[in-house]
């Protein structure tokens, strides 16, 4: 295990590991314990009580976030024609059909979200290989393949975050910066939280949200209490 700094170490005593904090209380401890010199991210972490080796419990989604995440996304869109100029208009950093999956394939990752128009995803598919592992092959649970390429580009430039349960059912989003006002981050805390609430599956069963925690990139975890969230 990696031995903690001076600064974690002072962090974790203003901690109290045994509590569930409201988030109000939450945020204000993130202040407190992000003692790295760089705007570290906050992130949000969520126990879920299902299986995601169920296919009928499986959690996958996205959302834009009121205030987003204060991090500029560099979208790639596959598309052609019309679509192709809808997605330059919109603000895409890449367009264009074979000539990105071949730098793909030589490679070439210099972007964060990939959005394509369902025209495209034949060719597109090939990429799973090495998109899929990375958590960039589009998908239409996400809003990322689509025709509607204006919005999809948008969205993600206003702070568009995906959500998927992983194999311990868990749910790891960012939730903004640490300089961000406390309000904002408590009200993108809250939007996620009540999405999540939300997209339950029909057959989960017992407590749905089992518990919460709120991080900044180098801070302790902070346990949140979100049971009145749960209806």
């Amino acid at each position: 295990m990696a031995k903690k700094s001076k600064k974690q170490q002072e962090a974790l005593k203003l901690v109290d590991r045994s509590k569930a904090y409201d988030i109000k209380e939450a945020v204000e401890l993130i202040k407190q314990t992000a003692k790295a010199n760089f705007d570290e991210t906050v992130e949000a972490a969520f126990r879920l009580g299902v299986d995601p080796k169920k296919a009928d419990q499986q959690l996958r989604g996205a959302m834009v976030l009121p205030h987003g995440t204060g991090k500029t996304q560099r979208v790639l869109v596959f598309a052609k024609g019309d679509k192709a100029k809808e997605a330059e208009n919109a603000g895409a950093d890449f367009v264009g059909e074979q000539d990105l999956i071949n730098r793909i394939n030589q490679g070439w990752f210099d972007f964060d979200v990939v959005v394509a128009t369902p025209d495209m995803m034949a060719e597109v598919g090939k990429l799973g290989r090495v998109l899929g592992p990375k958590g960039l092959m589009p998908n239409p649970k996400t809003g990322t393949v689509t025709f509607e390429v204006e919005k999809a580009v948008q969205e993600i430039k206003a702070g568009k975050v995906e959500y998927r349960v992983d194999k311990s059912s868990n749910v790891h989003v960012p939730i903004g910066k640490v300089s961000f006002d406390d309000a904002k981050l408590i009200e993108n805390f809250e939007a996620i939280t009540d999405t999540l609430v939300k997209a339950k599956p029909q057959a989960a069963k017992g407590i749905y949200m089992r518990n919460a925690s709120v991080a900044s990139t180098m801070g302790p975890g902070i346990k949140v209490d979100v049971s009145s969230f749960v209806r």
